[in-house]
Formats: structure tokens, C-alpha cells, sequence
């Protein structure tokens, strides 16, 4: 006779065995794979199965019945129900090394085991993050600024976050209060988009604004009223155009001898203190003389720094304004050798000739690469491939890909670029089997 398979409202007491990705503990019950948010290593919980599916269970923990070692009294207070982080209950030693071991579990599962050593670069826990979306809304007359309550659409409204600087906080909540002075037109706002300069001298903020733009223009007083802002404007919801109603909508970062502009909407790496080693990485893992393909180039991070000693580096970038920043960071450090392609990444393989042996790094979205742009990568024969990710199930398939092209990796880095969450940046390096 089968044992019973569990259903929903279930009370289990449970072992959590390993980290999975999206800050997941696994455990097993009577044979079925238990999946607990935010379970850790070496917990023993008492859970409610929450949802059941094929082949699996997701039950939420009531209970801790005995706690892994490493775990630690979460220094935000809001951290239970925040959805903003997914380890701060546990040593930042464990979460590296626990995100290691994630990667390498998602890697596995896609057939692509690594076996090699793992680089894995440390990051400052509080005040990394100079770029940041908060959800707005209305609640019972009064309106709340932040992020999602774990596993709702409820806004958790944060007064400081330690993910932040005390400077981007303080713009956050003076953009709150101008608002809310405003009911009528805060309504129209779903969400605010914040960036902050590496030397805090200039934040922007952009409001997600439903509807005509035109009928925002009276928020043109928001900024005046909101502190600490250098810029403001609305991004429509049906085309993300961009409408400036104070100031200048780009921050700056200095990264090594460059500096980059960028838009306040356009894709610039988040943390603050790695983002200089992890574009000093991948220019020693892709190093060498002969041409550059740098794909999904955003403004330019990669392609500049990669320009000294190159041929030539094609960098090429769909979004409009990113790659308008990307042309005029490029101007601004006089390099001519370096062009800026905008147009889609499988576009531009089929157009742009292979000539001699490049070098080609690719940094797409978390959905990945994909498999036709890996094999028309492959199709060109690279002398090396170096891949940025920032998810590991997408890069886990995409290096299957590579690897049925004969591409196979040869050195691995995990950057820690999002600190306390499940997120995680890897690098890989791939050459010719």
C-alpha cells in the first residue's frame, strides 16, 4: 500500500538538507522534495505545506525546532517579512559559502557540472546597492514605500534599508512625502526607480507613471519639494519613455581610470564596491591581443575597459538608452577603436563578419543568452567566450549549449554583487574543447 502523498495545510516536521536557488531549503518528506523558503543548512522546522506540484512540495516554516549553526539574529528588523532578503539570518561566511554550493547545484542539475575550484569574491554588506526600485501604494489613507512582503504584493514600508545609503534612503522617503501631498497623482505611480552617483553628489529618481505623460507635467513641483534628488521623471508604463520633469536624469561611476554615465533606466551593476573587480576580472579572463564582440553591452562597462590592447571591440546593445549612454562614454574617453552597434545580440552575429580569432563576452538579462545565440557564437570559433550571468539555472542550460558546440569552461568566479539575497553574479570563462 503507497504511503499517503501530503496536501495542502499539512503540518511536516522537517530537516533541511542543502540550499537551492531563489533562497530555498530542500528537504525530503517520505520521499517528496520539501522546498522552505528561507530554510537553511542544518535547520530543523516545523512547516504547513503551502503548495503542492508535480514532484514537489513548498511548505512555509512555523516552527524552528533546532537552528543551523551559522544562523544569527537578522540585523533588519523587518527581515521576517521583507521580501528584499533572502539570508540575513545566516553568518555572511555561511552565505558565500552556501552560494557556492548553490551554484554548483544548479549547474549539476543542468548537466553541466563544475568540478574546478570556485573563486568567490566577498562584498561590504550595507550601503553596496547605488541602484534600487520601490514599489508605492496606497494603504488604509496612508501610503507605504519599499518592497514586497515575502510572497505578496503587500508594500513593506522601509523607513531605512541597509541595502542602501543613508543619502539614497533619505531621497526615498522625501519623494514619499512629496507625493503623498499629491494623492490624486501619487496614484498614478506604481513604482520609483532610484540611482545614486558612486560619490553620492547626484541621485535621480524615475516614477513608473500610468497613463498620459502629459498629465504627470503638474509633478514638475514633486522635485522641487523632495530633497536630495538631482533629477526626476516619469517612465510611461506602456513604452518606458522617459519624461524629465527636474534635472538631469543621469549618475556617474568611476570605475578604474573610466567613468561611466548612465541613465537612471538604463542596466548598470548594482553594488558599488564590486563592480570594479568584476570588470577588472573579466578583462584578465579575456585578455589578449585581436578583436572584442562584447554582446548585451549596456553603456559600455565592458567594452571600454576592454579596449586597451584590442584590435577593435564591436559592443552591441539593443535598448536605446543604453547604448546612447554606452557612444557617449565611449567620446568622452577619446576610443576610437571601440563601436557601438545598437540593434538585438542574434542580429548582430548574423550580420557582423568573423575575421581573425576574437574574444567575445556576453552579459545578457536573467533569461539568459539563449541557444540560438550560443550557437551562432560558436559558429564563429572564439578563441575564449566569457560569460557574466546572473542566474544560475539560465547560465546552467546555456553551457550545455556551449558545450554540445565544444565550448567548455575553464575557470569560474562567483561575485557576491547582491549580499543577504539569494542573487548571485558568476563568471565564467569557456574555451574551445
Amino acid at each position: 500500500m503507497s504511503e499517503r502523498r501530503v496536501r495542502l495545510g499539512d503540518v511536516l516536521d522537517l530537516a533541511i538538507e542543502k540550499g537551492v536557488y531563489r533562497g530555498l531549503g530542500l528537504a525530503r518528506h517520505e520521499g517528496q522534495v520539501v522546498f522552505v523558503p528561507r530554510g537553511l543548512p542544518g535547520d530543523r522546522v516545523r512547516a504547513r505545506v503551502e503548495k503542492v506540484g508535480r514532484g514537489f512540495v513548498r511548505a512555509g516554516a512555523e516552527v524552528l525546532l533546532s537552528p543551523a549553526p551559522e544562523r544569527r539574529q537578522p540585523p533588519c528588523p523587518l527581515f521576517e517579512r521583507c521580501g528584499g532578503c533572502a539570508y540575513q539570518h545566516l553568518g555572511y561566511e555561511a552565505q558565500l559559502r552556501l552560494k557556492e554550493a548553490v551554484l554548483r547545484e544548479s549547474l549539476a542539475r543542468a548537466g553541466t557540472g563544475w568540478d574546478g575550484p570556485i573563486e568567490v569574491v566577498a562584498s561590504p554588506e550595507t550601503g553596496w546597492r547605488s541602484r534600487a526600485r520601490f514599489h508605492l501604494q496606497p494603504v488604509a489613507g496612508e501610503w507605504r514605500l519599499g518592497l514586497h512582503e515575502e510572497g505578496t504584493h503587500r508594500v513593506v514600508d522601509l523607513d531605512s534599508c541597509l541595502q542602501v545609503t543613508p543619502g539614497l534612503v533619505g531621497a526615498a522617503r522625501g519623494l514619499l512625502a512629496a507625493l503623498a501631498a499629491q494623492p490624486a497623482w501619487a496614484r498614478r505611480v506604481s513604482e520609483i526607480a532610484l540611482a545614486e552617483s558612486d560619490d553620492g553628489s547626484a541621485r535621480v529618481g524615475a516614477l513608473a507613471w500610468e497613463g498620459d505623460p502629459a498629465d504627470g507635467s503638474r509633478l514638475a513641483a514633486v522635485a522641487s519639494s523632495a530633497p536630495r534628488l538631482t533629477g526626476l521623471g516619469l517612465a510611461t508604463a506602456e513604452d518606458r519613455r522617459y519624461v524629465g520633469l527636474h534635472g538631469s536624469p543621469y549618475v556617474e561611476t568611476a570605475v578604474g581610470d573610466l567613468r561611466y554615465r548612465a541613465h537612471v533606466l538604463s542596466f548598470f551593476q548594482a553594488n558599488r564596491h564590486l563592480v570594479g573587480p568584476l570588470v577588472e576580472r573579466v578583462r584578465e579572463w579575456s585578455g589578449g591581443e585581436g578583436p572584442v564582440l562584447d554582446l548585451f553591452a549596456g553603456v559600455g562597462l565592458f567594452a571600454l575597459a576592454l579596449a586597451d590592447g584590442a584590435s577593435g571591440v564591436i559592443a552591441v546593445e539593443q535598448d536605446a538608452r543604453s547604448s546612447e549612454d554606452a557612444e557617449w562614454n565611449r567620446e568622452r574617453a577619446g576610443l576610437d577603436n571601440v563601436r557601438i552597434v545598437r540593434t538585438e545580440v542574434a542580429a548582430a552575429l548574423s550580420a557582423l563578419p568573423a575575421g581573425e580569432p576574437e574574444r567575445v563576452v556576453l552579459d545578457p538579462p536573467r533569461t539568459g543568452a539563449g541557444p540560438e545565440v550560443v550557437r551562432a557564437i560558436a559558429e564563429r570559433h572564439p578563441r575564449l567566450v566569457v560569460y557574466v550571468s546572473c542566474d544560475p539555472p539560465t547560465l546552467g542550460r546555456d553551457l550545455a549549449a556551449f558545450a554540445s558546440a565544444g565550448y567548455v569552461p575553464d575557470r569560474v568566479a562567483v561575485f557576491d554583487m547582491f549580499p543577504d539575497t539569494f542573487h548571485l553574479e558568476t563568471v565564467v570563462r569557456l574555451v574551445p574543447r
